[in-house]
């Protein structure tokens, strides 16, 4: 059974926890969790639909398609965002994630059928759309969406589709981007708490969605190089949609695993066996 929230521990406990040891069940749990986080490429699964190396194309983007895909990654967030914030912890029952794929999928043709432009429309449909299903993960794995602090973690999955891209700038590790992350959720989260009204315009949430939108605006960058592949068929144009839906699904089962151990073993130890198994991983 998936660990609660406890709001009344203390730090120690957050850090340490109570067990100095896990059980098989949760070691084979996080070494999936590892496979998800640090093997999943998606740059390889795009590649592999669209006949390009999508990671060496990009280096080659024209200015315009990069302003297009900067613009409709905010877009995206912004709206994910508000999602997050007044919305995902009201939903009752979990929706059934083959229909959220579908929905990304269909969503991606209709804005594929318009070109560039499209994407304005389409991106923030199915990233709303792949929101909600990340949402269902985390609910799966104990999370209570009514706290800001577990919304704002199903935002940061957007971030993890980044990690294993090219470029000095880019982070690789799953907890150098969480690291990277964690000043920005937490006075995100104790923002939402002392207001009223959720003002997506203040400073410290767009700090948030900035650092979000940098890491997934790679994935994203990808996805449309992909998609101007010519001659590029109906089916091929679902398959990426369906893949990148499946990618950030893939993406918040490993993160939200992580997170459960830590709410049960604590920090610290989550993260050295985490970096264990990632090592005897990277080694095969």
């Amino acid at each position: 059974m998936a660990a609660t929230i406890n709001p009344d521990a203390s730090t120690t406990e957050i850090l340490h926890g109570q067990i100095d040891s896990m059980n098989a069940d949760d070691i084979a749990d996080l070494q999936a969790a590892v496979r998800a986080l640090e093997a999943t490429s998606l740059v390889a699964r795009l590649s592999a639909i669209a006949g390009h190396q999508i990671d060496l194309v990009g280096q080659f983007m024209p200015a315009k398609l990069q302003r297009y895909g900067a613009r409709a990654t905010t877009l995206a967030l912004r709206g994910a965002l508000h999602t997050a914030l007044t919305s995902l912890g009201k939903q009752q029952r979990p929706a059934s994630r083959g229909l959220h794929k579908g929905l990304a999928v269909a969503s991606g043709i209709v804005g594929g059928a318009f070109g560039l432009p499209g994407l304005l429309v389409e991106l923030p449909v199915s990233t709303t759309v792949m929101l909600r299903a990340i949402a269902d993960v985390a609910r799966d794995q104990g999370e209570d969406l009514s706290q800001p602090e577990s919304a704002l973690a199903c935002l940061e999955v957007f971030a993890l589709g980044g990690a294993r891209a090219t470029g000095a700038s880019i982070e690789s590790s799953y907890f150098a981007v969480r690291s990277l992350l964690a000043q920005s959720v937490t006075e995100a989260a104790k923002f939402v708490l002392s207001q009223q009204v959720i003002n997506e315009g203040a400073p410290v949430l767009v700090k948030f969605i900035s650092q979000i939108a940098a890491r997934f605006g790679v994935v994203v960058s990808q996805k449309v190089i992909a998609q101007t592949v010519p001659l590029l068929g109906a089916a091929s144009a679902a398959a990426l949609n369906f893949a990148f839906a499946d990618h950030f699904q893939r993406l918040a089962h490993g993160h939200f695993t992580v997170r459960r151990l830590e709410r049960h073993y604590g920090r610290l130890l989550v993260r050295e066996e985490y970096e264990r198994l990632a090592k005897k991983f990277g080694e095969k």
